[in-house]
């Protein structure tokens, strides 16, 4: 039995897409790492952002799931082309993870066709692709972080 206490914690900041969730959550937890997805937690009548800090305090990665769950458009094209965009909550906890751990430990995974955030340095961007060529680029970032990845666990 693997002792979380002393496991790699990445939490992964997300949206509505449950299937989307699960998976990640799932490769996460299948390369021997703890995977903190906020909704599943005891709240203990914590404000969201009580519990946000709560439950990143040991995280030494973040994951922002990007999923299409809103929809908007800038002001001057309002009414025209609404595109798919993340929840607001997923963008705020990607900045506060920028914030917090350091780009480097913080890896935008978003679905195709989804409108993404203007370029941040540093910040890997990887397509959730339905070839899973994701879970590598995904994998190889954490051990980049140095998490201990065991990249055959991927294959």
């Amino acid at each position: 039995m693997v002792n979380t206490k002393t496991q790699s914690k990445v939490f992964i900041s997300h949206g509505n897409d449950e299937e989307a969730i699960t998976t990640v959550a799932k490769f996460v937890e299948n390369l021997g790492l703890r995977a903190t997805v906020l909704d599943v937690q005891t709240t203990n009548g914590l404000t969201a952002i009580e519990n946000l800090e709560k439950y990143s305090d040991d995280t030494e990665f973040a994951i922002a799931l990007l999923t299409p769950d809103d929809v908007g458009a800038f002001k001057d094209e309002a009414g025209r082309q609404l595109k798919p965009r993340a929840h607001q909550n997923v963008i705020f906890e990607l900045g506060y993870f920028i914030g917090k751990l350091d780009p480097n430990r913080v890896c935008l995974l978003y679905k195709e066709g989804i409108e993404l955030p203007s370029y941040i340095p540093k910040l890997v961007y990887v397509p959730m692709d339905s070839a899973n060529d994701w879970k590598f680029k995904l994998g190889q970032e954490m051990r980049n972080a140095g998490l201990p990845i065991d990249m055959n666990k991927i294959l």
